[in-house]
């Protein structure tokens, strides 16, 4: 049995769409935060840098989004993931660039407005994370065109990776003003294997 460890709207929602899309079996462990349960020696023992998410399946253990959702759409659902070399080649540049592009100024935004420590926080940097989203969205856009998946006809892992930092965008309240990622926005949330996701968490 795969288990996930994880919080609700969090990374880990990438994880159970993923297992979702796959209709693969899991448990899904809802850490509490406020509790410390991310710090225990149990946890620690798997994810030393005591953050979400961490899969555990079979003798295998792995932390970091991006490499769970590749890992189950290589393990369990080839149709996440193309197999020849230069399709796998643009599969992996959106991945790379949903985590490093993407999303890299929204974590900033959560990092300085509650993650970090107080003393830690500069709210100078939030106009430059804000028009740091925004360039990332032009070039997502670009890179969509008119295709309905970021691969063309065919959903991918690294439409989990795309779509779900779209999401963490709204949530941070960062204008989306691309009508072509709009659809996408829309197209996505519509996912079965997303909207279960979203229920596992919430009983959870």
């Amino acid at each position: 049995m795969i288990t996930v460890y994880g919080l609700p709207r969090s990374r880990s929602t990438r994880v159970l769409w993923a297992l979702e899309e796959c209709n693969q079996a899991y448990t899904f462990m809802p850490l509490n935060f406020a509790e410390g349960q991310q710090r225990t020696d149990h946890y620690l023992s798997l994810n030393p840098g005591a953050k979400v998410p961490t899969l555990v399946d079979g003798d295998l253990v792995l932390t970091e989004s991006g490499a769970i959702v590749n890992y189950v759409a290589n393990r369990y659902g080839d149709h996440l993931a193309p197999s020849t070399p230069a399709d796998r080649a643009h599969y992996d540049r959106w991945c790379y660039f949903a985590l490093t592009e993407l999303e890299q100024p929204l974590w900033t935004m959560g990092k300085h407005r509650f993650a970090l420590p107080a003393e830690q926080r500069v709210a100078a940097i939030m106009p430059t994370a804000t028009w740091e989203h925004q360039k990332a969205l032009n070039l997502f856009s670009q890179g969509l065109d008119d295709k309905p998946y970021i691969l063309g006809d065919q959903f991918s892992g690294a439409d989990i990776l795309l779509g779900h930092t779209l999401m963490w965008g709204i949530a941070f309240k960062q204008p989306l003003e691309q009508a072509n990622l709009q659809a996408y926005l829309d197209r996505i949330a519509q996912r079965p294997a997303l909207q279960r996701a979203q229920a596992a968490e919430a009983a959870g």
